[in-house]
């Protein structure tokens, strides 16, 4: 079955945020997009709350329960005491943790896992308590200590980090050999019982090859190419789009 497409809605935030008003609004985009067939939305609530807020959280958990009850909720975030006690709020469905300083602009690298094991084990049993599915954000060419290391983590999926496959746009080689290097790590995360997700800097045109030589890939999680389509499609023209590219 192709991959579920969850839609990030953090640059529909960051523009919200440049003036003091209510508009774009998040969840109003974020009804749009699971209307035209997304399958969550996702969000990445930062210290500094430059795009997602975290008085956003509870308006896109009722969003969801009241009117998508079939549809999932995925927040990003550094595991810190102030993320973990925000997601046990909210209660998503799934919980992506990424490595990332507060000060970054985006997240772009995964985990070391295996020097950051017993801490990822710690979080990851208290997460699945609140009954959420727990993603790492992996780098693509993850090795199998890596890897091993990740399942020990007791977390159900990994996210592969897509940003240099998407940075090849103009280099058809270039983007072919790195969707070899997601194969393969794929390929071995599976060979684990790890699912797959991945995100970043996925767009129309390079999803389908992605797709092709992930065919178990679970889910993409698509912010910054999807919105910027949205500009040009509308948001539910846009997630048609992407739903294409997947096979859907």
């Amino acid at each position: 079955m192709p991959a579920k497409l969850s839609v990030n809605l953090n640059a529909i935030a960051m523009l919200r945020n440049r003036r003091d008003l209510p508009w774009p609004s998040v969840t109003g985009l974020g009804r749009i997009a699971l209307e035209a067939g997304a399958h969550g939305l996702t969000v990445h609530p930062r210290p500094d709350q430059r795009h997602i807020r975290f008085t956003d959280l509870p308006d896109i958990r009722a969003l969801i329960d009241d009117e998508f009850p079939d549809a999932e909720f995925n927040i990003e975030g550094y595991p810190s005491g102030d993320f973990l006690a925000l997601v046990e709020r909210t209660e998503p469905e799934q919980v992506t943790l990424v490595p990332d300083d507060p000060e970054q602009p985006t997240s772009d690298h995964g985990w070391d896992f295996v020097a950051n094991l017993d801490m990822l084990k710690a979080i990851v049993a208290r997460l699945k308590k609140s009954g959420a599915r727990v993603s790492l954000f992996c780098d693509p060419d993850a090795d199998a200590e890596q890897l091993g290391a990740a399942k020990a983590t007791g977390a159900d999926r990994i996210e592969l980090y897509t940003g240099p496959y998407g940075a090849c746009h103009e280099d058809p080689k270039k983007a072919a050999a790195l969707v070899e290097v997601l194969g393969r790590t794929a390929d071995a995360a599976h060979d684990l019982g790890l699912g797959v997700n991945a995100g970043h800097d996925l767009t129309v045109e390079n999803l389908p090859a992605l797709a092709k030589r992930l065919p178990a890939l679970a889910e993409v999680s698509i912010g910054h190419g999807l919105t910027a389509d949205a500009l040009e499609y509308g948001m539910a023209g846009a997630v048609t789009r992407f739903l294409g590219a997947l096979g859907r």
